[in-house]
């Protein structure tokens, strides 16, 4: 049988068969080895070793291509190659047969060209014994093969330097630089015939480690998924391509064709025997229960939590009957995961640590220990306590090389300081992960840093500088993330919420509600919790009050009945405001109190302090700004030193108002310091609000100084203050939230 010039028996019943790629590899090898040391410079030799090994491992590439992959290493033997391999194609098939029996000198003599053994000598004794088995027909094929191979390589070269020569007329000099061992492209395996057994493999693990580390630069699901296909047309049985096709499914999200194809997986690893050779009938037993393992975990990916734990089920049984305490403790992990909305599902991961750490698998025991950090994070455990853990699992990291567990916790360190409200730190941890991703190379020229800890980090700083009105730079920051992980890529939803979450911050500074609402439907569709918030905020800011608290309510006994204490703790503030908004603060102080409770009790600090600032405009409404100051002072602090920039100006202006309120009962120097003292509180705070844009705040902040400055008698001020107001009370939305009625 013979396909696209490739001459083969039983696809992977030899281990390499000749191809007209294969030939002009051997060319080039060849002329390699008749180049003299002098010709050819220590540098060019050096990039002709490196650009080798991916031309033996990887598929069939165009002629033209490899052209352009030899010249960018040595120009000088681009050339030689070139015409040598057009003397052998436009020549007669004697030519070729003269080639292949030269061949064998490369290792004759004292002191031979290249040895058997090496990398170099092992492809040309595969090829030169593949060419001998060959019968003449097969030859006669191979040659013509290699004439059309030569011609679609002469007409594409003639092609690219037209092309060339009219960018060059057009005055762009733009050429992107191909790196050595780049992955494999579309065009690359598109004009390849079959793949041998070596190329096979070669193809599926780079496409594998490609998936895990560096989605991006693998082939796209349709391709990849195109080529597995075709691979799996000549060998049906070969294992590592169905669960290469089960990893590429679940890229898109396929339940059915992922399912599939890992259960074809173990059905051709049973099959196949690959199994039961090393480990003899307990082989067998192993990938049955791997298997129910597998398909438990791609089942809770799904969702399929009732079709996970039947299948965990199975899982645990075959592993207790064969005694297989590593399989068994990979269920028990997963048994946390089903399970960890239990009270006590802590006791459960507690004992698959102890369990793991006994039986010598870090792996497992580190991230036990993280699930272990994040559970209790959640439970409102003190921040030394979690570090402290966290470093315990750093040791193991280190000891063991587990660079993505150093990751991942790394990324965990920053959700805890921003569950804490120490922005700082968080971003400082960030910053860190980013730094030790840009200096860890895996192979294949593939940087790790696609995963899933690195998308949180980045999302972690695009928010941090959108809190701190450094909108440009999360652009930025937003941009990387969209380059980094394409709308098609597995972690590419948390920079799309990211992102919609900063754009409707910024719409609701803005006053643009109608395009707020607009955003509410994308956060809803990939966070539905925090959709529902959101729609409830806009109906607040657009004094759609009996809508909002139906929302709230319904979303307030949703997130106590999962225990999402943050998310609480929020719908309880915006209750709140929704009473004193209606004239009703004596309500609001309760619901403030059940706020601050619940974040005392579970150390958040940064909720503490905003439902302290709640708590203190409650106490403004209802006539003691005195204790309304005192509050504030407990609860600047923190505000100032971690807070984003919008809360920060909501302090400053709360505390200007708590001055003015407390000045009734001074004499009259008194309260002219005191006014003064609040004018300069309401500029700063009129800075914070410029930051983020926040045309609302600012309206109220001028018609608030407008009235001090003419209590104060000073016309002029008061004037430039009145026009400002009157120019943003024009920009602003008549449906508006009234004025000086909010934080």
């Amino acid at each position: 049988m013979m396909t696209n010039g490739v001459v083969h028996a039983n696809v992977f019943g030899i281990k390499d068969w000749v191809t007209p790629y294969k030939i002009a590899v051997l060319v080039l090898l060849n002329e390699m080895g008749r180049t003299g040391e002098g010709a050819v410079s220590l540098l060019e030799r050096r990039k002709l070793n490196q650009l080798l090994l991916p031309l033996l491992q990887g598929p069939d590439i165009t002629l033209s291509k490899l052209y352009k992959l030899i010249e960018e290493s040595c120009p000088q033997l681009a050339n030689s190659v070139q015409i040598r391999i057009k003397l052998m194609a436009e020549g007669e098939l004697k030519d070729m047969e003269q080639f292949f029996d030269d061949l064998s000198d490369s290792f004759s003599g004292t002191e031979p060209e290249v040895h058997k053994t090496s990398v170099v000598g092992l492809f040309l004794r595969h090829m030169i014994l593949a060419y001998s088995k060959l019968s003449f027909s097969q030859v006669f094929k191979l040659y013509t093969a290699l004439q059309q191979y030569f011609q679609s390589g002469e007409k594409k070269t003639v092609e690219d330097a037209d092309m060339e020569l009219a960018s060059r007329e057009e005055g762009e000099r733009k050429m992107e630089k191909e790196e050595l061992d780049v992955s494999v492209r579309e065009e690359e395996v598109s004009c390849s015939g079959p793949l041998s057994q070596k190329q096979a493999e070669f193809f599926l693990s780079q496409q594998a480690s490609l998936l895990k580390n560096d989605e991006t630069k693998a082939l796209a699901p349709a391709s990849l998924q195109k080529e597995l296909n075709n691979l799996l047309k000549f060998n049906p049985d070969f294992a590592e391509a169905h669960y290469l096709s089960y990893l590429n499914n679940l890229r898109v999200q396929d339940v059915f064709s992922s399912t599939h194809s890992l259960l074809h997986y173990f059905d051709r690893l049973i099959l196949t025997g690959a199994e039961s050779k090393s480990n003899g009938e307990e082989g067998y037993g192993r990938s049955l229960r791997y298997a129910a393992l597998n398909l438990a975990a791609l089942h809770c990916r799904f969702g399929h939590y009732q079709q996970a734990e039947l299948a965990l089920q199975e899982a645990i049984r075959i592993a207790q009957e064969s005694n297989d305490h590593v399989c068994l403790q990979h269920c028990l992990s997963w048994l946390y995961v089903l399970g960890q909305k239990r009270s006590d599902s802590y006791v459960l991961l507690e004992h698959s640590v102890k369990k793991a750490v006994h039986f010598g698998l870090p792996y497992l025991a580190s991230l036990g220990i993280q699930s272990l950090v994040q559970q209790r994070a959640f439970a409102g455990k003190t921040a030394n306590k979690l570090m402290d853990a966290l470093k315990d699992s750093d040791l193991l990291h280190w000891k063991h090389s587990l660079s993505e567990l150093i990751d991942i916790s790394i990324a965990q360190k920053t959700a805890i300081w921003r569950l804490y409200g120490r922005s700082t730190m968080a971003l400082q941890q960030a910053q860190m992960l980013l730094s030790m991703n840009s200096l860890e190379s895996v192979n294949s020229g593939v940087q790790q840093n696609n995963t899933e800890s690195f998308a949180v980090a980045l999302c972690h700083l695009a928010e941090l500088h959108s809190e701190q009105g450094c909108f440009a730079a999360a652009a930025e920051v937003l941009k990387h993330l969209k380059e980094r992980f394409p709308p098609n890529t597995q972690h590419a939803q948390l920079w799309m919420l990211c992102d919609q979450k900063i754009q409707f911050d910024r719409a609701m500074n803005d006053g643009k509600f109608h395009l707020a609402d607009s955003l509410v439907t994308g956060i809803t569709a990939l966070n539905s919790i925090e959709g529902v918030y959101r729609k409830a905020v806009v109906f607040q800011a657009q004094n759609q009050m009996t809508e909002a608290h139906k929302l709230l309510q319904k979303l307030l006994t949703y997130c106590e009945k999962l225990k999402n204490t943050e998310m609480v703790i929020s719908v309880l503030l915006s209750v709140a405001e929704l009473y004193w908004r209606s004239s009703a603060p004596t309500i609001a102080m309760p619901v403030l109190l059940q706020a601050l409770a619940l974040s005392k009790e579970y150390r958040l600090q940064y909720l503490a302090s905003e439902t302290v600032l709640n708590l203190a405009y409650a106490q403004l409404i209802l006539g003691i700004p005195e204790q309304a100051l005192t509050l504030l002072h407990m609860a600047i602090e923190p505000i100032l030193a971690d807070g984003a920039i919008l809360d920060k100006g909501r302090a400053m202006f709360l505390v200007a108002k708590c001055q003015v309120a407390s000045t009734v009962s001074y004499d009259p120097l008194k309260r002219a310091e005191a006014l003064e003292s609040a004018i300069e509180n309401l500029n700063e705070a009129k800075n914070y609000f410029a930051k983020v844009d926040c045309k609302e705040r600012i309206r109220d902040i001028a018609y608030f100084q407008a009235k001090l400055y003419h209590v104060l008698g000073k016309t002029q001020e008061r004037n430039r203050c009145a026009m400002l107001f009157r120019q943003l009370h024009q920009e602003l939305p008549a449906n508006a939230a009234p004025m000086i009625n909010h934080i």
